[in-house]
């Protein structure tokens, strides 16, 4: 990283994002460094499919640039407004595949390592996202934001554009819901009660 990136990293997304708007190239690098992944992370968590992840990451991350010259201070954080973004384009993509049909969307590319360890990691984050599939869209992307994204309840319930008491009570459904479909199958993945 070069001195001016190094210079940068301790400014907040927010300032970043208002040097960029006034034309700070490296503010814009520093920025993109930072949030690109998040929203790859994130969109990767929803869609399950790396090239339509990318392209959400993408779209989002030219949507605030494009935002930039007009972003409000203090009216919200600029991970937060990205996150609902993300979750947005990944929503829109997901209706578009659900209406293509199931069959017609290829199988997921496993480039997880072979070793016994990373089988069972596999088999384990598989039946995960599998019983999250099987949960409403909402109650999904609540739990995704909260245990897998880590954010809080405020910045989830912004995101989402609901209350904070919604948010965990989508979670909290979210979790019962998940703890059911994964019930039976506690040997298999290898969890025990010891």
């Amino acid at each position: 990283m070069n001195m001016a990136l190094d210079a940068l990293s301790d400014v907040d997304d927010e300032a970043l994002l208002v040097l960029f708007a006034n034309g700070d190239a490296d503010a814009a690098r520093s920025l993109n460094l930072r949030l690109t992944p998040r929203a790859f992370a994130q969109a990767m968590r929803m869609l399950n499919n790396r090239a339509e992840a990318e392209d959400v990451a993408q779209e989002a991350m030219m949507r605030l640039w494009k935002i930039a010259p007009d972003w409000r201070q203090g009216e919200a954080k600029v991970t937060t407004w990205l996150y609902r973004v993300v979750a947005n384009l990944c929503t829109d993509r997901l209706r578009r595949q659900r209406s293509i049909g199931i069959d017609a969307i290829p199988e997921p590319e496993d480039d997880k390592a072979s070793a016994a360890d990373g089988i069972q990691d596999a088999a384990r984050i598989k039946a995960l996202y599998a019983a999250l599939d099987d949960l409403p869209e909402r109650q999904r992307q609540a739990v995704v934001l909260r245990h897998i994204e880590g954010l809080g309840n405020p910045e989830i319930a912004e995101a989402m554009e609901i209350s904070t008491e919604a948010v965990e009570s989508l979670t909290a459904r979210g979790k019962r819901a998940l703890s059911a479909l994964l019930k039976g199958r506690r040997d298999e993945l290898g969890y025990s009660d010891d």
